[in-house]
């Protein structure tokens, strides 16, 4: 699996589709539950390219399932916003 190395293209990346999902009519629950569970494969099976990528996958885990899942809304919410501007 290639991974993007730069952590503001990451983001853009993933500030795209989280914008796809949410035009193909997916809630926003659906969005963080789908984002929690690409965490989890993310952090079983990717090394980090970055070190803002490392960060993240210390905090997640370090998280218990409910901190995970709020660190996946909340990195939704940035990419998100990011994508619109």
């Amino acid at each position: 699996m290639s991974m993007i190395n730069d952590f503001d293209e990451w983001k853009k990346f993933l500030g795209q589709a989280v914008g796809v999902a949410k035009d193909m009519g997916f809630k926003q629950d659906q969005i963080n539950d789908v984002a929690t569970r690409l965490g989890n494969v993310l952090a079983e099976r990717i090394d980090p390219a970055n070190r803002e990528q490392r960060v993240l996958k210390e905090l997640w885990e370090a998280a218990d399932e409910h901190q995970k899942r709020t660190i996946a809304e909340v990195v939704s919410k940035v990419v998100s916003k990011e994508a619109k501007s």
